[in-house]
């Protein structure tokens, strides 16, 4: 087949092979494009040492971002081109990096040392695809299998297991039987590796298309990495409302929601707590309460340890706060959820409750039509600039200045009067609220609305 390649990635091809060197594009750009998926970038291997690469790129901007690994950035039609010689790693003595690496003179040693057979192919237009390990008849099979030894492959590089899940939970794909072996046999490898990447592939996991089944194969990754998952795995609800163990839901709810990186987050560790929550009553059946609350709690913990960016722990644990909420389809109901977390995150509650929906006894999906009216209750009172915020509230935190209020009494005072006004026991008026203020000032109470 022939591939695409854009202008300037054919600019960089077309002077390595002026200058008498092998040139290909290889690794995913390849793979994406076998795929029939636009390469999001190209990455080109060669013959030529990191010096020879700089000369032939005469004239262009060449960043030496890893001489010694013989990887050289070119700068060409404002794209960053990575171009790197052939090599061969050596020891991995750290389970990530090599200590080493020598440049090869071949292109089939070069793909030798990659992690897996789709990664493994390179194209050139004179020779068309070049695939030594079978990376094509894979995709087609829709297998992710090792180049070579697994169980080496995976002392290499103990990062290589979470990879090979991201990549089947991206395609939809299954593990090759002797790669899942290696996986079980080899996950304490994963201690090794920082905290940083096991964030980042774990986040590119829960957003493929296909993380559920490989999430019950591979539970005891996850609890290699997050070992709070471990009480999850086989833990009986008990409930009418459920089909699956707490783990088996959490796939099945992953699977089922939308690929946002929050809602899937959030999703992932909605019920870890669970387990530590569960109460049997005299019937036998199993409840939970906090649940949503503890989980939140032990979320954040795991995710700061993973150095998730602050942000995106705060909408993730405040999801999961939320999301035991009974959907109703009730406007006081959406504008206090719209004042506690704003539309768009609200939007992403609707999305995890779905989920969550769709991952249990099968009558619970009639939440999932309430949540979407919900959704449009949402849109509906911002469209109409109905108060659900103290931005919309018609009086500000001067005026109570004005009537006698100081310091933390305003901000209390603000957020009963917004409660008031949703609760439509005052209208969003600035003399109305004013009145009702002072009224405050007089009973000398404040009152904090819990949802």
């Amino acid at each position: 087949m022939d591939i695409s390649i854009p202008v300037n990635v054919k600019d960089v091809l077309s002077r390595l092979e002026k200058g008498g060197f092998e040139a290909y594009i290889v690794g995913g750009c390849v793979r994406d494009s076998v795929l029939g998926v636009k390469p999001k970038d190209f990455d080109i291997t060669t013959n030529a040492c990191p010096d020879e690469i700089i000369e032939c790129m005469e004239g262009l901007k060449v960043i030496e971002t890893g001489l010694k690994h013989g990887t050289v950035t070119v700068v060409d039609g404002g794209d960053n081109i990575e171009v790197t010689t052939y090599r061969v790693d050596g020891k991995y003595s750290d389970h990530r990096r090599p200590d080493s690496v020598r440049f090869a003179s071949t292109l089939e040693e070069d793909l030798a040392r990659r992690d897996f057979t789709i990664n493994a192919m390179a194209y050139s237009d004179k020779t068309g695809i070049v695939d030594k390990f079978g990376g094509q008849k894979d995709l087609f099979n829709g297998r992710v299998r090792c180049v070579g030894e697994p169980a080496v492959r995976f002392e290499e590089d103990a990062l290589r297991i979470l990879r090979g899940l991201r990549f089947a939970s991206a395609l939809g794909f299954r593990i090759d039987p002797l790669t899942a072996a290696a996986i079980h046999e080899k996950k304490q490898l994963l201690k090794n590796i920082s905290a940083e990447r096991i964030a980042s592939e774990l986040t590119g996991f829960v957003m493929g298309s296909a993380p559920c089944d490989l999430m019950i194969e591979f539970d005891d990754v996850f609890c290699t990495i997050i070992p709070e998952f471990a009480k999850c795995i086989g833990f009986d609800q008990r409930s009418r409302y459920h089909v699956y163990d707490v783990w088996e839901h959490t796939a099945h709810a992953m699977e089922n929601s939308k690929a946002d990186k929050e809602i899937r987050l959030a999703i992932l560790f909605h019920d870890i707590e669970k387990p530590t929550c569960c109460r049997i009553d005299e019937e036998g059946h199993g409840h939970f309460p906090g649940h949503e609350k503890r989980s939140a709690e032990t979320a954040e913990r795991i995710m700061r340890r993973l150095k998730f960016d602050n942000e995106t722990v705060k909408n993730t644990c405040d999801l999961i706060k939320f999301h035991y909420i009974t959907p109703v389809d009730d406007k006081r109901v959406v504008k206090h959820l719209i004042s506690a977390m704003g539309l768009d995150m609200f939007e992403k509650l609707a999305e995890v409750m779905k989920g969550d929906s769709r991952a249990k006894q099968s009558f619970c999906l009639e939440r999932v039509n309430t949540l979407d009216s919900m959704n449009y209750l949402a849109h509906e009172i911002v469209t109409n600039g109905e108060c659900c915020t103290l931005h919309g509230l018609a009086i500000r935190g001067s005026d109570l200045e004005n009537i006698g209020f100081e310091g933390r009494e305003i901000g209390a005072a603000l957020d009963e009067l917004l409660v008031m006004v949703i609760d439509e026991k005052i209208p969003n008026e600035r003399a109305a609220l004013i009145e009702t203020a002072r009224d405050f000032g007089k009973r000398g109470k404040k009152r904090v609305f819990e949802l």
